[in-house]
Parts: C-alpha cells; sequence; structure tokens
C-alpha cells in the first residue's frame, strides 16, 4: 500500500542543509521559467519559432521539477519518507511523461536551429505556426506514450516484499528491484524504451550540430558569433540533461547509488538553469525582459 524512500541521504543534519538549499532551487526554476514564459507571450517582438518552443520547454520544465523536488524538498523534514502506490505510480507517470516530452522539445529545437541557419531562404514556409504547434503537439503524444508504457509495465509488477526504495522519487529501475518476480524482461523493454528514446535524439541533436557548425563556414563572422550565441545556449542544455539522463536510462538496472545523485542534475538543476542559460546569453530577451520590468 505504501513505500519509503529512502532520500539522498540519511544524515539528518545533510538532510537540514539540503532543504534549505533544494527549496532556494525550485523557487529559482519556478520563478526563472515563470519569467520566460510571461515574457515571451507578453513581447510581440518574441514572435519567432524558436522562442515559441523555448515558452513551451520552460512550461514543462516547472511541471517536470514540480513532480518530485516538491516531495523531496518536505522529506527533509520528516522522518518518515512514505508515498501510497498510487502516489508512488503518478509520480512515475509525471516523471516520465515530463521528462520524454522534454527530450522531444529539445530535439525540436535543434531542428529549428538548423533550419534557420543552414535553410534561412526556407525557413518561414518550412516553419510556419501550424508546424510549429504540430511540432509541439507530438512531443505532448511522444512524452504521453513512452509513459505510458513504462507506467503500465511496472504498476503490473507484484510488490509483495520489501518496500524501501533506494531513492528520492519513485522511477522505474528502483522499483524493478523490489518486484516479487523476475524482472529482467520488464528492465530490457525500459531499456529499450527509456534509454533508447534518449540515446536517439541525443545522436540526431549531435548530427544535427554538426552539420550547423559545418555550414558556419560560409557565412560572415557576425552571421557566425550570432549562430553560435543562439546554439551555444542549447548545446549546453542538452549535455546537462542527456548525459546523466542517457547513462541512467541506456543500462540494465542496477544497485549504483549514483544514480539519484545523476538524478539531480535532469530533474533540478536542467530546469534551474535553463532561464539563466537562455537568459544571460540572449540580448533579446534581456531587453524584452528589461521592457517587462
Amino acid at each position: 500500500k505504501e513505500f519509503i524512500l529512502v532520500g539522498l541521504s540519511e544524515n539528518q543534519g545533510v538532510q537540514k542543509i539540503c532543504f534549505v538549499i533544494f527549496l532556494l532551487f525550485y523557487m529559482i526554476i519556478v520563478a526563472g521559467n515563470l519569467l520566460i514564459v510571461f515574457t515571451v507571450f507578453s513581447s510581440q517582438r518574441l514572435n519567432s519559432p524558436m522562442y515559441f518552443f523555448l515558452s513551451y520547454l520552460s512550461f514543462v520544465d516547472i511541471c517536470y521539477s514540480s513532480v518530485t523536488a516538491p516531495k523531496m524538498i518536505a522529506d527533509f523534514l520528516v522522518e518518515n519518507k512514505t508515498i501510497s502506490f498510487v502516489g508512488c505510480i503518478t509520480q512515475l507517470f509525471g516523471v516520465h511523461f515530463f521528462g520524454c516530452t522534454e527530450i522531444f522539445i529539445l530535439t525540436v529545437m535543434a531542428y529549428d536551429r538548423y533550419t534557420a541557419i543552414c535553410r534561412p531562404l526556407h525557413y518561414t514556409t518550412l516553419m510556419t505556426r501550424r508546424v510549429c504547434s504540430q511540432m509541439v503537439i507530438g512531443s505532448w503524444v511522444g512524452g504521453f506514450m513512452h509513459s505510458m508504457v513504462q507506467t503500465l509495465l511496472t504498476s503490473s509488477l507484484p510488490f509483495c516484499g520489501p518496500n524501501k526504495i533506494d531513492h528520492y522519487f519513485c522511477d522505474v529501475h528502483p522499483l524493478l528491484h523490489l518486484a516479487c518476480t523476475n524482472t529482467y524482461a520488464v528492465g530490457i523493454i525500459v531499456v529499450a524504451n527509456s534509454g533508447m528514446i534518449a540515446l536517439s535524439c541525443f545522436f540526431i541533436l549531435v548530427v544535427s550540430y554538426i552539420v550547423i557548425l559545418v555550414s558556419l563556414k560560409s557565412q560572415t563572422s557576425e552571421g557566425r558569433h550570432k549562430a553560435l550565441s543562439t546554439c551555444g545556449s542549447h548545446i549546453t542544455v542538452v549535455i546537462l540533461f542527456f548525459g546523466p539522463c542517457t547513462f541512467t536510462y541506456i543500462r540494465p538496472s542496477s544497485d549504483l547509488s549514483e544514480d539519484k545523485r545523476l538524478a539531480v542534475f535532469y530533474t533540478v538543476i536542467t530546469p534551474m538553469l535553463n532561464p539563466l542559460i537562455y537568459t544571460l546569453r540572449n540580448e533579446e530577451m534581456k531587453s524584452a525582459m528589461k521592457k517587462l520590468w
């Protein structure tokens, strides 16, 4: 009926410090990403597809971190870190739904940059508002389908033994260790589903940026600087998000204690840094925020 979450640390002193740090992190995530959403929708200058996708990325970041961070922060102050079975499965669904949606949106943003830099004359006809909306809807649908597979596979397993999850949120790998049955086949499906989505999207992103960098040779120095400025922030986010995420899900379930520390990067750190990365390196965004204030 319920599980016990071990959390990031069982040391009471460390937990109090973590409470303050992660509460601050979560406040920055919500405030920073909301600021980007309001700025994009209130500014008439930020009407390009890049900012359209960025606003949805910020919205997904808020949802994604809100699935895990509030529960983790609250658990730092309590001794019994319990979560109901229904709450655990709901959290599992939310983590994979918003996480996979973010992966697809980041991939779509890479395609947008490729089209803008490598095919500038066709950009306005290729990236219409209708096409952009369809890409965003496709990202949500893809995330939902991926999450449903993970959730249905995990929730159908029998849990009749230990109920202690060595993590700060409910995820597939920790739950597979608690199932009272052989989970080898399920583990392979999980790797094929989560791992291959992360790895294939990361491969597409790498290839697209190699093509972009090669195409920059034929452009002027001003054009190269502007392209590298917009792509640099996106590459930074991709590395911070896909690195830990791919490492966690591309391999079979294991007992590595580093998993939950790596999960902090793609559930808390990346959503917190996204607003800083995309605003500090973008003059249009900074000027639009000043005008909004």
